[in-house]
């Protein structure tokens, strides 16, 4: 049962105005709908690679929801990411067996502008180095859009890599194995530091050395996106309502650079 990055969850407070900065970014956004039962609204940026970014707002408080207090208290920006189960139920039991509780399945939906209605069935860790499980009951094209909504101006066609910070890396990496399974392919850095992971077309980086742990705590903190050509300057920062992101042709060629700077 391998799982795949499903999406990364962006909270901002006006959602009308992140849908137009988004669009200045180059991405193509389409609205998503309302979540019965929540204050929540949401919209979203669709890849090529089938991942996406959910920029949700809240229409009014929410103090009990874990992801309105991270707004609350830290601002706009990445607070969660999801993986693509083939069976939520199935990914739940799995994990369990090999000592990973996993609460769930919950279920979820959302309401379209279309009046078009969609189910899916939630795994929630217990803890916040892991991401959480979102697997559809009704098609998932229908949660997530195809055709040319997943064409953007700016060239991104997917997500490369999401950083992730982890305050201990090998408890971590031993979740990851547990919520994984055997097909996880894992990768531990020289140095104890950090480590990879492969998800599908994507790569989940694991570090315990990132400053948000000493504010913000553990969870998904910086995204590379594939393709693109843009660059992630200060006002383009201020468009992305908190999500640090950078495409990966940028990012080597920074790279690059500040090799050249410092032979």
């Amino acid at each position: 049962m391998a799982l795949t990055l499903d999406h990364i969850v962006i909270a901002v407070h006006d959602l009308d105005k992140t849908i137009d900065d988004y669009a200045a970014l180059g991405f193509t956004v389409v609205r998503g709908g309302e979540h019965p039962g929540r204050p929540t609204h949401n919209a979203l940026v669709v890849f090529e690679d089938g991942a996406y970014f959910e920029l949700i707002a809240w229409r009014s408080p929410a103090p009990q929801d874990r992801w309105w207090q991270l707004l609350d208290q830290h601002g706009e920006g990445i607070i969660d990411f999801a993986l693509l189960p083939p069976s939520t139920a199935e990914v739940i039991a799995a994990a369990k067996a090999r000592g990973l509780e996993l609460q769930g399945p919950l279920d979820g939906g959302r309401l379209r502008p279309d009046g078009e209605k969609l189910q899916w069935q939630t795994g929630r860790p217990h803890t916040h180095d892991l991401p959480f499980l979102c697997g559809d009951i009704t098609p998932r094209k229908l949660r997530v859009p195809e055709g040319e909504v997943r064409q953007h101006a700016n060239g991104a066609t997917g997500v490369a890599r999401l950083t992730v910070a982890v305050s201990d890396l090998l408890q971590s990496l031993e979740r990851y194995r547990a919520l994984l399974g055997d097909k996880a392919h894992i990768h531990a850095a020289d140095g104890g530091s950090s480590a990879t992971i492969a998800l599908g077309n994507s790569v989940l980086e694991l570090t315990q050395t990132a400053p948000q742990l000493q504010s913000k705590g553990e969870g998904p903190l910086a995204i590379v996106l594939k393709g693109g050509t843009g660059s992630w300057d200060q006002a383009a920062a201020k468009l992305a309502h908190g999500a640090t992101i950078a495409f990966a042709k940028t990012e080597l060629a920074s790279k690059a650079d500040s090799s050249l700077a410092t032979a």
